[in-house]
Parts: C-alpha cells; sequence; structure tokens
C-alpha cells in the first residue's frame, strides 16, 4: 500500500510543526526533559569506561600517572570530538524537518543529491539495522554496570546481580507504553539530579591531585597513544565506550528538538561528564586500589548504597534513549518501505513523534533479556559492546558527507576536510573495538547483518511484487471505458478501494467485479505514498482528480514519521467537493496470500523469507485506522 516515491523539499535546519520548544520557555522546558530521554544513555558511561580503559592500559598492574592522565584525556577528547563537535555541532543541523536517526539523514541525502542513489541507501538501510544492535547491548551493560555496585555494599549478594537486573529490566520493558512524554517526566528530574550528583563526586575529588587538569591537554592523549602503541589502539576499544549513546540522542531528536538538546549537553551533561571523569582520575592517582570501580569509591562509604540505588535508576533510564529511538527507527523503515507494516500506537495528543510499537517492545525485551543471561557480567558485555555502534557513526559521518555538499552547498573540500576529522576518529575506534568481535562482538554485528537481510528482502520482494501486480493488472483507464460499454448493476454507496498504483485497477475491485458482478454508484481509488521528509503539510496532503463521473483518484501524502490515518484525511477533502460518508461507505482491500515462484526474481531462501515476514505485517485496517465494521477483505493467490 505504501511507495516512498515522491520527494518534497524541506527546511534541512527546522523544527517540525508540533515542536514545543519555540520561545524561551518552552526551549527550556524540552531541554529538561531531553535530559531524562535523550542524554541518559551517555550520561552513565562513567559507570564502566575509565575503569574497562585504565584495565586494558595496565592489564591488572597498578597505573602510572601518565597512563591515568592519559586515558582521562582520551575519554574527554573523544567526547569533545565525537559528541561536541560532530553530533551537537553538526549531526543536529542535519535534520529533516526536526527529525533525526540514520534513515531520516539517509532520506535527506537522497534529496540533496537530486535522486535516488543505490549506495546513499544500502548506507542508511545500514546504519538503521547497526542501531538495533546498539539498541538491545545498551540497556544489557547500563543495567548490569550498575547493579553491580551492590556487591561493594554486600559482597554476598554477588549471585543475585543477574536476577536483579533482569527484574529492573522487565519492569522498564512494561512502562513503554506509558508513552515518552510520561516518561520524560518521571524521569528528567532524577537525571538532573543525577549529572549534578557527577559534577559534585568529581569536583570533591580534582582537588586531591590537581595534576589531573592536565588531562584537559590534548597533548597528554596523544602522548600516550604515542607512548603505548599497541596497547593504546587496545585501549581506545574501551574509550569509545564513553561516547556510547550519540547515536541514539540523534535518532531522538525528533521528540525534543534541536536546540533544548544541545542546551542540555552545553549547560548540563558535557561539564558534568568531564569533571566526573577527572575526578576518578585523581582519586586513580591517589589510591590506586581503586581503579577497580572507581565511581562508586567517588562517594563517601555512608553514600555508596545511596549511590548504588541511584545509578540503578540512572541506567534504567538511560536504556531508554535506545529504546526510544529504536521506536522512531522502526517507524521509519516501515514507512520507507523497508520493513512489513506494524501496529503503532500512538501516546500524545499533541505531539506525532511520542509512539509506542508494542512488537518492537517485545523483541527488544526478549534480546535483552538473553543477553543479560548469556554475559552475566558488564566487563563480559563491554566486550560485545562498541563494534556496532562505531560502524554506524562511520555511516553517519559518509552521509552526513553527501548533505554538506550538496544541501548545504559546501565546497567539495570542505566536505571532504570535516568527513575525514570525523572519519579518523571512528575508523580508529572502529578497527579497535574489531579486535573484540571473537569475545562477543560478533552478536550485535551479526544482529545488524540479519536486519539488512531483512530490509533488504522486504524493500526488494516489494517492489518485484508491484512489478507483477503492474504487468498482471489492466489500466485503470481502459477499466472505466470498458464499463461504460458493458454497464455492471449498480448499488447505493460508495466504494473504496486503496491500491499503491491507482494507474491500474486495483485487485480488490477487479475480484469483486468479477465474482459479485455489482459496482457501488461512487468508486474511490485511494493511494498512500510516502515522502522523504518527516511531515507533510496539511495543504499537501491530499491530491484529488476526477477519473470519470463515478470513478475519483485520491492520492494522500504522507511523511516518514506519521501514520496515516485515511478516514480522517477523507473527511478532509469534503470542502472540496467528496462526498464521504463513513456510514455508506465500504473499504475494499485485498489480501493477498504468496506463494514460492521460481521465477520470482530473488532466491528461494529470500522468497520464503519474504512470506514470513508478510505474515507477520499488521492489518491494514488498523495500519490506516479504518473502522474495521466498514472493511470488505478480498483475497487471493499470487506468486512473488
Amino acid at each position: 500500500m505504501l511507495s516512498d516515491q515522491a520527494t518534497q523539499g524541506g527546511d534541512a535546519n527546522g523544527a517540525h510543526p508540533s515542536d514545543p520548544s519555540h520561545g524561551r520557555s518552552g526551549t527550556i522546558a524540552m531541554a529538561f526533559a531531553s535530559v531524562g530521554v535523550v542524554c541518559g544513555d551517555i550520561g552513565t558511561s562513567p559507570l564502566y569506561a575509565l575503569r574497562e580503559s585504565l584495565t586494558r592500559a595496565t592489564e591488572g598492574r597498578p597505573p602510572s600517572d601518565v597512563e591515568v592522565i592519559g586515558v582521562v584525556s582520551l575519554l574527554i577528547w573523544a567526547i569533545v570530538i565525537v559528541v561536541t563537535l560532530k553530533y551537537i555541532l553538526f549531526v543536529l543541523r542535519a535534520d529533516n524537518r526536526g527529525e533525526g536517526g540514520t534513515l531520516a539523514l539517509m532520506a535527506l541525502a537522497q534529496r540533496a543529491f537530486g535522486r535516488r542513489s543505490t549506495v546513499i541507501f544500502f548506507l542508511g538501510v545500514a546504519g538503521a539495522a547497526l542501531f538495533t544492535g546498539d539498541a538491545l547491548v545498551t540497556p544489557a551493560i547500563s543495567v548490569l554496570s550498575a547493579v553491580e555496585g551492590l556487591k561493594l555494599v554486600a559482597p554476598g549478594l554477588d549471585n543475585y546481580v543477574v536476577g536483579i537486573t533482569v527484574v529492573i529490566l522487565l519492569t522498564l520493558f512494561m512502562v513503554q507504553r506509558s508513552g515518552t512524554e510520561r516518561v520524560a517526566k518521571w524521569f528528567s528530574p532524577i537525571m538532573l539530579f543525577w549529572f549534578l550528583l557527577l559534577a559534585v563526586l568529581g569536583l570533591m575529588h580534582i582537588g586531591d591531585a590537581p595534576r589531573i587538569l592536565n588531562a584537559l591537554n590534548p597533548i597528554y592523549a596523544l602522548d600516550f597513544l604515542i607512548s603505548h602503541k599497541m596497547i593504546s589502539f587496545i585501549v581506545l576499544g574501551a574509550v569509545f565506550l564513553a561516547v556510547t549513546g550519540t547515536e541514539a540522542l540523534y535518532a531522538d531528536m525528533g521528540h525534543f528538538g534541536r536546540r533544548p538538546i544541545q542546551y542540555a549537553w552545553f549547560f548540563c551533561v558535557f561539564p558534568s561528564l568531564v569533571l566526573n571523569y577527572m575526578g576518578q582520575g585523581a582519586l586513580i592517582l591517589t589510591q590506586p586500589d581503586a581503579m577497580a570501580n572507581p565511581f562508586f569509591l567517588l562517594a563517601p562509604s555512608w553514600g555508596l548504597l545511596p549511590l548504588v540505588i541511584l545509578a540503578t535508576i540512572a541506567t534504567v533510564i538511560a536504556s531508554q534513549a535506545v529504546i526510544t529511538g529504536a521506536f522512531s527507527i522502526a517507524r521509519q523503515a516501515i514507512q520507507l518501505g523497508l520493513l512489513p507494516r506494524l501496529q503503532i500506537q500512538h501516546t500524545s495528543d499533541w505531539q506525532e513523534g511520542q509512539i509506542f510499537v508494542p512488537r518492537v517492545n517485545r523483541i527488544l525485551l526478549l534480546g535483552v533479556i538473553v543477553l543479560v543471561l548469556l554475559f552475566r557480567s558488564s566487563s563480559n558485555l563491554a566486550s560485545a559492546y562498541g563494534v556496532a555502534v562505531s560502524a554506524s557513526m562511520v555511516v553517519d559521518s559518509l552521509l552526513l558527507f553527501f548533505v554538506i555538499w550538496k544541501l548545504w552547498r559546501w565546497p567539495l573540500w570542505g566536505a571532504v576536510a570535516i568527513t575525514c576529522l570525523f572519519l579518523t576518529f571512528e575508523l580508529a575506534f572502529f578497527a579497535s573495538n574489531l579486535l573484540k568481535l571473537f569475545d562477543g562482538g560478533y552478536l550485535p554485528l551479526s544482529i545488524g547483518a540479519a536486519m539488512i537481510v531483512i530490509m533488504w528482502t522486504w524493500n526488494r520482494g516489494t517492489r518485484l511484487l508491484e512489478e507483477k501486480t503492474h504487468r498482471d493488472s489492466i489500466p485503470t483507464a481502459n477499466l472505466i471505458r470498458m464499463l461504460e460499454k458493458s454497464k455492471p448493476t449498480r448499488v447505493p454507496g460508495t466504494a473504496i478501494f486503496l491500491t499503491s498504483d491507482p494507474d491500474v485497477a486495483p485487485a480488490a475491485l477487479m475480484h469483486n467485479l468479477k465474482h459479485n458482478k455489482v459496482l457501488h454508484e461512487r468508486i474511490v481509488l485511494v493511494s498512500v505514498r510516502t515522502e522523504e521528509v518527516p511531515r507533510v503539510s496539511a495543504s499537501a496532503r491530499c491530491e484529488l482528480s476526477q477519473l470519470s463521473n463515478d470513478f475519483t483518484c485520491i492520492k494522500l501524502h504522507y511523511g516518514f514519521m506519521e501514520t496515516p490515518r485515511v478516514p480522517v484525511a477523507l473527511a478532509s477533502l469534503r470542502k472540496s467537493g467528496l462526498k464521504f460518508d463513513i456510514m455508506t461507505t465500504s473499504f475494499f482491500l485485498g489480501r493477498r496470500t504468496l506463494k514460492v515462484s521460481p521465477a520470482s526474481g530473488m532466491p528461494k531462501w529470500q522468497d520464503h523469507l519474504y512470506i514470513a515476514l508478510s505474515r507477520q505485517a499488521a492489518n491494514a485496517t488498523d495500519f490506516f485506522a479504518i473502522p474495521s465494521d466498514r472493511v470488505v477483505e478480498l483475497g487471493a493467490q499470487v506468486t512473488i
């Protein structure tokens, strides 16, 4: 039913109409809300990033001053260049009418390029698929790392860490149906307190070893890389843990807007992270044994248990960023024809981006629980983390190149220079993370590869099926001429036939005519098209054309971040002269039973996969918000 053929222009820097961040008070309110949802993931990296980095740098021995200051400097400058410079200052400007995420960036790059590009399409699919692997690992490692803090308070609880983690994750995924807006109201005050606490804990210890301030100088990071050679390359894979969550920050932009996220970053998140990493470094300089768990040892002994509890809550909140990002990516993929239709529930009356996708939520929950039971500790999961995320960041940089060059009209040398700057760091992180491939890194990559195959198969199969249907169908103009010569029995009312191509007679119409030998007195052909923009204005929503006295064609245009509500759109056309009364209208939908064909154009395994995916698709009645008592389904068997 969906097509992604049409393209419209848009403002690369604009916010979508429902963005409430217009005005200073609205921006501050949304910045506050974004702290709870968007910044949570990267805000819990101090729990494990420095610990894992120094463990790899020292291989278990006490660290030297050069190693501590060098690693802290690497963490800080990774955040400065990858997060602040690339994503906060550059990538967030590449919003597709207020929406972010790899697929939104892909659509923007396609439009900037001026034509459909196979390379850009593949990069977008790969980036979205790799994000899926990140969405599974992030909740698992975040919650596990926090719950493991219980071992410092009561070592006897060691055997219960996995069980407690599973219970917390179950609770987290169960509250998703409440919607991002309500979740943000619960989470934002807690996360604001969390970031303030990060800053305070760091400031408490920086004075213990003021020489840690040297970490602000990138020369110390370079000195560590040069002096430690191969070890420093291995350490980069752990340093990368400090910037994970950045892709989710971009994917969630449509929920809050660009400026609120930037305000939250510069005035709250970024300074808190820098201060905390320096505080951990200063603690280790004075107490080398603290390297075993430097974050929790920042707190005084009386504050350890409250910190563990707060960290657990914070990591649960941190997982929200990738979960809501996964919902956004899933809806974009559905609307762009990369995944079958899935049920999408709207959880906000005023903001289109607030959604809940039950099927995706269940799949994520199952995957996260399996990862926790499989790896059983955050250190083990750290080996699986980073490969897919770093690869998706590389994809974002490549897509951003086309946007900078073609849409922002930078000179080619400038676009190449800034892209190479980003890629220099990201490819180094990716290469380092590849060392984890056989220690668990294969898992998110395998998930990403499976998603690429699924998206490619669905897109390819749908295109081939549409081509076959088009070849086997009668042009609508020819059918109208035939009916004028040989008039069938007409019955009162309006019949609406949903079709992906109004130029050919819908299969449901032909089956109704062939078997029932009647037609309604008014026939309306409705085609729903998905544009490569997040949202379509009300004025551009509908195209109405009269094919004959009793045949009308309507093309409905929706953005890839919108859910098509067909009856609402049709009701809006009454002012244009469309006689639409839902109680006297029947919606005819075709239900196809697919069969494998040797001449399908795809390998047999891909035919079977496409058929399996089609069985998972949500009912068109629900997807297009059509009242079920007004629907007539006519089935047919079709070979791919």
